[in-house]
């Protein structure tokens, strides 16, 4: 079972076992809805292509105590409409369950408009906000049903590249995939099958962590083993780089930072073409981390 459709089978299970879950989307996956969607037609509403109504209501459903579960494409639910989750809820200090789907690539035949590399940083802007990026359909179980379970105000990124093995859903914790000597190198949801093929053969420590939001600083700190981080993240470039300067706020080091680039590119191609070439398969993360380890002092 793929990501999303796990996503979509786990959200129904958690309506139909919750009187207070709600799921609020916008058209898209709508063709797992239509079962739930009949059995519980007051909590499971499809709001048609309007974005910006998908997240008011899903606020104006935890504003009355629901646990609102919203989902949409990441480009739609968090690009076009920030300023209702801004607002709706983290101005109005109400939790919920935001669901993005297609991640930075999946939906390449959609173009620029469905293409959500900007993501994870928009979000990080927000006081609180937990972000998840769960690399595997097991993880995107965990994720949601740990998600509704809980409080506050999450994310979850669900996208089609997948990790082959899954990780327990530990917000606020790495795992400590590969122990060694020199860099650690931190791989941040669907990369960790990647990086490990990059890293193959190198005496460098690798962490995963499926929850990227709260960031783990005291495992950063405690797996350190060479003043050299790199940090491997499927989004936009950087956005996890001032999460690892405050961890590390005090320790001098050095810190390559590797994800998707600002250059838009213009071909549709495929998704792994475009995991290719922003450099983030494992042939383009051998070739940074071979260039930035050779510099080491």
């Amino acid at each position: 079972m793929d990501s999303r459709e796990q996503f979509a089978r786990t959200a129904a299970g958690l309506v139909d076992a919750d009187d207070s879950v709600a799921l609020v989307y916008a058209e898209i996956s709508g063709r797992f809805f239509g079962d739930v969607e009949r059995r519980h037609p007051d909590r499971v509403v499809n709001v048609g292509i309007r974005e910006q109504l998908l997240v008011n209501v899903g606020a104006g459903m935890a504003l009355t105590g629901m646990r609102p579960i919203v989902h949409t494409f990441g480009s739609f639910l968090v690009e076009r409409a920030f300023e209702q989750v801004k607002l709706g809820f983290g101005h109005q200090d109400v939790g919920g369950v935001l669901v993005g789907a297609g991640g930075s690539f999946d939906v390449t035949s959609g173009g620029r408009t469905h293409q959500a590399t900007g993501d994870v940083a928009l979000l990080d802007t927000l006081p609180g906000i937990s972000i998840h990026a769960p690399g595997t359909s097991i993880e995107v179980d965990a994720a949601l049903r740990s998600t509704v379970a809980g409080g506050g105000l999450h994310y979850v990124r669900v996208v089609s590249q997948t990790n082959a093995v899954s990780f327990p859903h530990t917000p606020g914790r790495f795992h400590v995939v590969r122990r060694g000597a020199g860099a650690t190198v931190v791989a941040l949801g669907p990369v960790l099958d990647a990086v490990l093929i990059a890293t193959e053969g190198l005496d460098v420590t690798v962490l995963y962590a499926n929850t990227v939001r709260p960031f783990d600083a005291r495992g950063l700190r405690a797996a350190l083993g060479s003043p050299d981080v790199v940090l491997v993240e499927p989004w936009l470039a950087g956005t996890s780089a001032h999460a690892v300067a405050d961890a590390l706020r005090d320790v001098p080091h050095r810190l390559l930072a590797l994800g998707v680039g600002r250059t838009e590119l213009r071909r549709y191609g495929t998704p792994a073409d475009h995991v290719a070439a922003h450099g983030l398969d494992a042939a383009g993360i051998r070739t940074s981390l071979a260039g930035f380890l050779v510099n080491a002092a």
